[in-house]
Parts: C-alpha cells; sequence; structure tokens
C-alpha cells in the first residue's frame, strides 16, 4: 500500500514511516522542505495551508496518515490553521485524488468545550473527519515518550544546568504516557484492520503518574538529584506570556511555555487504553527509570 503521511519527518512521524517500511508499504511524506531519508521513502513538496500543493502530492497514493501538528503557535502557524484548516485541505485532497482510508492524529483530551484552544482545534479536526465521509479512525495519544522527545528530553536537559527543576503549578494533575514505538504501531496497524474504521481511540499507557513522579523518574535515569521547584500557576502565567512576547519577537521561534500549554497542565490527561490493545493486538511499554534510560 502507498501511503501518504503528513509530518513524516517529526518526532512520531519518523517512526511512523520507519514501521510502515517494515510492514512492507511504501511512504511518501509530505513536508515544506525535503529532509533527509531513506531511499525507499518518497518526498512530495506541499503545505496542509495549501490546498492546490496536496493534489499533485496525494496522486496515486492508497490512505493518508494526517499527523501534522503544533504545540506552540508562531506568525500563520496557529492552532486553528494547523490543526482543522490543514485538517480540512488534507480531507479535500484524498476526496479529490480518490483516496478512501484517513487515519487522523488527534490529543487526549480533545472534547467539546475544552479550556485549552490547542485541544479546541483537534476536536474541530476530528468532527471534520467524522463527517467526510472517507474510512476514517482517529487516535488520541496522551503524552508521548521517546528518544527524542520534546518533553522528557527538555527536563531532562534542564536538569543538566540547573540544581532546580520549574514544575508549573502543583504537579499533580495525571498523565498516561505512551511510548512511541506503541503509538507508531497503532497508525500503521489500522490499515490493514477494518474493525478499527469509524473508531475513536485513546491511545495511552497502562499506568497514571502525577507530573512530579514523572519529572522523578527523569532525575532518576540521568542519575542527577535536584531540587523540584513548584512554580504557582499565577507566576506561570506571567512567565508564559513574558516568554510568548519575547521568542517570537526577538528570536523568531514559537515559545517554549505559552499559556495554553499551562491550561492543559493544569487538568488530567488519562483515557482507556485497552480499546486499542484489544484492537492492535499489543501491550504498551511502561513509563519506567530503565525505560527512559535514552536521556542519558
Amino acid at each position: 500500500m502507498r501511503v501518504l503521511v503528513t509530518g513524516g519527518s517529526g518526532f512520531v512521524g519518523q517512526v511512523v514511516i520507519q514501521q510502515l517500511l517494515a510492514s512492507g508499504h511504501l511512504p511518501r511524506v509530505v513536508g515544506r522542505h525535503p529532509v533527509a531519508m531513506d531511499r525507499r521513502i518518497e518526498f512530495a513538496a506541499a503545505s496542509v495551508l495549501e490546498p492546490e500543493s496536496l493534489i499533485a502530492a496525494f496522486q496515486g497514493c492508497d490512505a493518508v496518515i494526517h499527523l501534522v501538528g503544533i504545540i506552540a503557535e508562531i506568525g500563520n502557524q496557529t492552532f486553528e490553521a494547523i490543526h482543522t484548516r490543514g485538517t480540512a485541505n488534507a480531507l479535500a485532497a484524498a476526496k479529490a485524488t480518490g483516496i478512501r482510508r484517513f487515519v487522523q492524529m488527534s490529543a487526549l483530551g480533545s472534547r467539546p468545550n475544552a479550556v485549552s484552544r490547542y485541544h479546541q482545534s483537534k476536536w474541530a479536526a476530528e468532527e471534520l473527519v467524522r463527517q467526510s465521509g472517507l474510512e476514517w479512525t482517529i487516535f488520541r495519544p496522551s503524552l508521548i515518550y521517546g528518544p527524542g522527545d520534546g518533553f522528557l528530553n527538555l527536563f531532562a536537559r534542564i536538569a543538566r544546568f540547573s540544581p532546580i527543576v520549574p514544575i508549573m503549578g502543583p504537579g499533580d494533575a495525571l498523565l498516561q504516557p505512551i511510548h512511541v514505538e506503541d503509538v507508531a504501531r497503532c497508525f500503521t496497524g489500522a490499515l490493514g484492520n477494518r474493525s478499527s474504521i469509524e473508531t475513536t481511540f485513546d491511545v495511552c499507557g497502562p499506568d497514571r503518574y502525577c507530573l512530579r513522579e514523572v519529572v522523578g523518574m527523569v532525575l532518576q535515569a540521568t542519575g542527577r538529584h535536584r531540587w523540584k521547584l513548584s512554580i504557582p500557576w499565577p507566576a506561570a502565567r506571567i512567565l508564559a506570556h513574558f516568554l510568548e512576547t519575547v521568542y517570537p519577537t526577538f528570536l523568531h521561534l514559537p515559545a517554549p511555555l505559552n499559556r495554553d500549554q499551562l491550561k492543559m497542565l493544569a487538568e488530567d490527561n488519562v483515557g482507556d487504553p485497552f480499546p486499542a490493545m484489544r484492537a492492535f493486538g499489543f501491550q504498551p511499554t511502561r513509563l519506567t527509570v530503565k525505560t527512559i534510560q535514552f536521556l542519558r
């Protein structure tokens, strides 16, 4: 099967691509700029914000795995543009080129009336997929970890240079971290799994941890003893607002912390892992100090 992957050069996308190759599929990666890839992988220059560019990119494919997403906004790269409008454009391109199978990356916590704009935009994208008339499957991962992730590695970098590791708020909200290989297994497995059509799956690990516990595991895995300092929410919001101003204006980069992320960190991010486990026949990797030794 020739599978078009948006966001194929990202953290999750790279693992999805490798699993597609291992399963005998032919991946085609869509992106704005070519990147160095395995010679077995096709590349198509296109953007989810430029509908006309997607038609040529989608031609000749049998399925779409739509992974494109952002966690912070900058310029025209907004949650609504990338998640919602980008999904609408991808769906339109799939229909125009005769592709019926569409597998969507959403996020655990996406729901009507979500408190964060990130989750609101993901929910709006889900609704577009459900109303598309295509053979869709939606996955909602929790916190995704693995080599090269942007979360556990962030705390590991902070601990490398600072005697204090800041935690926004009390750090008591619950998470169900899921390994990137398990997430990719769901996406690739859905392609040949007819029973997963028109189904939305939570993709999360079997165990629930609060953020303070996760940071503690990071410190253990890296062999560092650091003071975990809780930043009160008002102070955290002031810091996030400052970073949202400074980073885009002076560094031309998205802020490493924003107020929308604080809203997500303040609430539990948990779900039911068992439907996905049954549908795709796997046992999620448990988050332990041993399974995050890659942080060293």
